[in-house]
């Protein structure tokens, strides 16, 4: 034999080569899942014994582990081929478990010691297999077993038992089973589900309730898909049904009974009597004796008894010959749902009364008619949740229901059951293992009055424990089986080349039909230049041609509408002192609105007051608006920010709307030449839920006339970002002497991972900004000598008119005295813009009715901001209809309250803005904004709570205010577009509550 030193260095093809005595080129290694093929080659085919010989005795002596990458899952098969030089298939194959070398050299040296050629029955030591090992439950035996199957598929699998937690006051922990597969890819959960699934199922594991599959790509940390699988002992599920009186679970369960007496079972149900036929098992020739009655009542009654199977008072039992029309013998059982009451009532009767572990057992047993099916796989399972008037069901399997096979089932027959109190079903369907629904259908077998739809239940993902398969594994090591990346790399490079030239074959084909562009191989006969030269003319006089038309179209426009527009702007000139702007214009806009919105309402089909929208989901909710008051909407400036946020020389900050809101504000101070009176600042809640119009306007009504408002909101602020705004964005001359800041809890949650501010923080306006403070703190006289040294530059700058712009302003006016419509080219303007804001308008009263409906945040999203800095949205909150485009998510899975503490980084950034104000002698008014009552769940309150105290505490700082309106209007969704968020409606009762607030120390000019 070889001697065989291991060493980490060595690749496991040096390893087998030393082992054999085979030439490294003639020794081929590929780890496939938790498999190690090796293919030992030579110009004669390798002596299968000896080879095996020689590789078992080096794998007694050599840990594969140490061979392999430290990443690499463990080994727990060989596969060893051999075969000629080549040849295409290999002579010989031979399997090794890894855990039984020790069989598999006493098989090798009884082989070695017979004549192989010859003998083709192996002798030596009985070789067990790896679903008899994994039977008795080891993880590392069940691991091997699956590992057969799946290696095939490139996947390795490792096999864990962690102990799960149960609910108080139950039995003792128990252990469930954990199985990783780790691949270089993500199969898709359908493939792997039901395969895993029966062959698990199939080795009947005792002292497992469930298993975790879990499956993850190679070097990713976050497993792709979570699988359960129910390891419920088949014998089990059968005594579960019985007990419901299911007539196939009872046939099975007496079959495995009188099996070992040679005697069958034929099972039926008549209203509620139970009809036991027994007959000969193995009757071929008609000659077996009938079925001794004594044995089979002996062996039928205390299995019945024990069953107790629901709703069945009686059982009668006959013994006869198969085809027989008459029994030889009879006999009458009472069972005990003859004697006891609670037995008495059938499932169906039970179900009509909503016993919800009735109405489980007919619907599971609706949902899978193949009993053998459910058996191997675990079936369809079916969870209940009785909600006010609403019956929701969860079916979940390892392969997720089909939506169109399940839910018109159910529905139908909970419609059949008529369940009292119960109004409608909704039904969801999910993969095992998964938390959310996969798919969800309603139907409501009543009117319901309640608009408001109801989200989605937290179903267990077990039948018995809530959240277990929440907490990832992410602890988990990372298996990484060995890649190659070859056939990737070669798919790609084809892929790519392959489109490269079916552009280029595009492109070339456009421009030669153009006739513009030629070959660079084509003749010179087939291409004059006279050709060319006719084909420029025709493009050219076609384009003049055009150019002359549009012109006079144009003109002869402008000729027709000019003596209207004239008239028209007559007769509205008197009206313009009638339209000054005041706090009640509000309420006429707010009119108007709705008349819009009512008008476009009218178009709606007639079937619009179905009960039901066209889910057949919620039903709609179409009752008219009240007429809210609103400061007028101003001119957006969207357009405008966004081209001083491109022209300013301050480098971006990563965060769009900082830009333009730094540009917007810039801008004030250059018109004005002094910062605003008032600054309001904080997130979307600030931005939108401030109104600077409405808030001066209801000052100048309490005595403090003409002061300026400003609104700096910016989406996703937190404490950190604010107080990098005031402290090192902003200048101290270019704050006011009072910061509004409008905001809430989560703006201050320290232990959630604040993105707006990581994104700020990795931009170069940040750096830029931390720069400048740190330069203005050690020399005062630096920004004077910049502003002055800018000035002298731009006097001495003057501006040369080019060549090209002579010529060009000679052309304009040669053609403008030809043209019939340069001399009108304000009015064409005028006319066109007037046209894109009728259509705008237009587009604005559609879209607001879309969104009043439930929009997404997208639509939101393209709301413009005014000069102002505010954002008036009109959308109204309906729960009814938002709820169907959005998901209801509940606080505790809010990431903004994820980990929630107001003890770190954002009470640390808070501190500084309180110390900075302070020293500025700036008053600052902190402004906790409304939140819904749909908002404020229980999990929402108790931070809110929190958050309380924690500025109750701080209130007794100097300069520093404190207003709570977090439940001002918990229950009018009108002021309100999204649970969590004014509209322009609520920033008006806002700004004038604020305004009226005789705390606040508002500045007098």
């Amino acid at each position: 034999m070889k001697t065989v030193l291991p060493d980490r260095q060595q690749s496991l093809a040096q390893w087998v080569s030393q082992a054999t005595g085979i030439n490294t080129f003639g020794v081929k290694v590929r780890l496939r899942g938790n498999d190690l093929h090796i293919l030992c080659e030579g110009t004669e085919c390798p002596q299968r014994w000896r080879t095996l010989s020689d590789l078992l005795q080096a794998l007694q002596q050599t840990d594969l582990d140490i061979l392999t990458s430290s990443e690499q899952t463990s080994i727990y098969q060989v596969f060893v081929y051999g075969r000629r030089k080549g040849e295409q298939r290999p002579s010989w194959c031979h399997r090794v478990h890894l855990n039984q070398i020790d069989k598999h050299l006493e098989q090798v040296e009884q082989a070695l010691l017979a004549d192989s050629e010859k003998s083709k029955q192996s002798g030596g030591a009985l070789i067990v297999s790896n679903e008899s090992l994994a039977r008795q439950g080891n993880p590392e035996a069940i691991a091997r077993y699956l590992s057969e199957t799946l290696s095939t598929l490139g996947v390795s699998v490792l096999a864990k038992i962690k102990p799960y937690k149960k609910p108080k006051n139950s039995q003792p922990e128990e252990n469930r089973l954990w199985i990783f597969c780790q691949s270089s890819y993500s199969p898709d959960a359908s493939l792997l589900a039901e395969p895993i699934a029966q062959k698990l199922r199939y080795l009947k594991l005792s002292g497992y309730q469930d298993a975790i599959i879990v499956s993850q790509v190679s070097g990713e940390t976050a497993p792709d898909w979570l699988l359960r699988i129910d390891l419920t002992p088949p014998e089990v599920m059968l005594k579960e049904w019985a007990r419901w009186g299911d007539v196939q679970a009872i046939a099975r369960l007496l079959t495995e009974v009188l099996s070992g007496l040679k005697v069958g079972v034929q099972v039926s149900l008549k209203e509620s009597t139970l009809h036991i036929f027994c007959i000969p098992a193995f009757d071929l020739l008609g000659t077996a004796p009938i079925p001794d009655k004594a044995v089979c009542l002996e062996a039928i009654l205390p299995q019945l008894e024990a069953i107790a199977p629901q709703g069945i008072l009686a059982a009668t039992v006959y013994g006869q010959k198969a085809g027989d029309m008459q029994p030889t013998w009879i006999d009458w059982l009472t069972l005990p749902a003859a004697n006891n009451p609670i037995f008495a009532t059938s499932p169906l009767d039970l179900a009509n009364t909503g016993d919800e572990a009735a109405i489980v057992f007919l619907l599971e047993r609706l949902l899978n008619p193949d009993l053998d099916w459910r058996l191997l796989t675990g079936g369809i399972r079916v969870l209940l949740l009785n909600k006010n008037d609403l019956l929701h069901i969860m079916c979940d399997a390892p392969v997720c229901p089909v939506r169109q096979q399940v839910a018109s089932k159910i529905t139908q027959f909970i419609r059949q059951l008529k369940i009292p109190g119960i109004m409608g079903v909704r039904v969801y369907g999910r993969r095992a293992g998964n938390k959310e629904p996969f798919w969800h259908y309603g139907v409501d077998l009543e009117h319901r009055q309640r608009l408001v739809p109801e989200a989605t239940p937290e179903f267990a993902a077990t039948s018995q424990y809530i959240n277990d398969l929440v907490t990832s594994e992410t602890s988990e090591p990372i298996l990484r089986p060995e890649l190659t990346t070859e056939e990737v790399q070669s798919l790609v490079t084809e892929v790519a080349r392959d489109w490269l030239t079916t552009a280029r074959a595009t492109a070339k084909k456009f421009l030669l039909n153009s006739q513009v562009f030629i070959e660079s191989n084509q003749s010179a006969e087939h291409n004059p230049d006279v050709q060319g030269i006719k084909i420029a003319l025709v493009w050219g006089t076609l384009g003049l041609l055009l150019t002359l038309q549009t012109d006079w179209v144009l003109g002869q426009i402008i000729a027709r509408t000019t003596p209207s527009s004239s008239k028209v702007a007559s007769v509205s000139l008197p009206s313009s002192p009638e339209r000054q702007a005041s706090l009640t214009s509000g309420k006429n806009q707010s009119e108007k609105t709705t008349f819009f919105t009512s008008t476009s309402k009218t178009k709606s089909p007639p079937n619009q007051s179905s009960v039901f929208n066209a889910s057949e989901f919620t039903q709609s909710d179409d009752t008219p608006k009240n007429n809210l008051a609103a400061a007028p909407l101003k001119e957006k400036a969207t357009a405008t920010a966004i081209l001083l946020a491109a022209r300013s020389q301050m480098p971006s900050f990563n965060v769009r709307q900082l830009d333009e809101q730094l540009a917007l504000y810039k801008q004030r101070l250059a018109t004005t030449g002094t910062p605003p009176d008032v600054l309001i600042i904080g997130s979307s809640r600030a931005l939108r839920g401030v109104d600077p119009a409405a808030l001066s306007k209801a000052l100048a009504t309490q005595g403090y006339p003409n002061l300026d408002v400003f609104n700096f909101g910016i989406n996703g602020a937190t404490a950190q970002v604010v107080d990098f705004v005031i402290l090192h964005v902003l200048e101290p001359s270019e704050l006011p002497k009072i910061i509004i800041w409008a905001d809430g809890a989560r703006a201050f949650n320290g232990g959630r991972e604040d993105i707006t501010f990581k994104s700020l923080a990795a931009s170069a306006g940040y750096k830029q900004a931390l720069q400048k403070t740190a330069t203005t703190a050690n020399s005062n006289d630096l920004p004077e000598n910049t502003v002055n040294s800018g000035e002298k530059k731009t006097k001495e700058e003057k501006p040369e008119i080019s060549t090209y712009e002579a010529v060009n302003q000679s052309l304009n006016q040669a053609l403008a005295s030809v043209s019939a419509s340069y001399k009108n080219r304000d009015q064409i303007k005028g006319l066109l813009q007037k046209q894109f804001l009728a259509f705008d308008h237009n587009q604005t009263v559609t879209s607001e009715k879309q969104i009043t409906d439930g929009t997404s945040d997208e639509s939101i999203s393209e709301q413009a901001v005014d000069f102002d800095g505010f954002l008036p949205l009109s959308i109204r909150f309906n729960p009814a209809r938002y709820y169907q485009k959005h998901s209801r998510v509940p606080g505790n899975y809010d990431n903004d309250y994820k980990s929630f503490q107001v003890e770190g980084q954002q009470d640390t950034a808070f501190q500084e803005v309180l110390q900075f104000t302070q020293a500025q002698k700036i008053s600052l008014v902190f402004v906790n904004m409304p939140l819904t009552e749909d908002y404020l769940d229980p999990v929402r309150r108790q931070y809110e709570q929190q958050f309380q105290q924690y500025m109750l505490r701080l209130a007794t700082n100097p300069n520093f205010i404190y207003r709570d309106l977090s439940q001002q209007w918990p229950k009018a969704n009108d002021y309100f577009s999204d649970p969590s968020h004014l509209n322009r409606f609520g920033a008006y009762e806002v700004s004038k509550k604020l305004a009226n607030d005789p705390m606040i120390p508002w500045p007098v000019k």
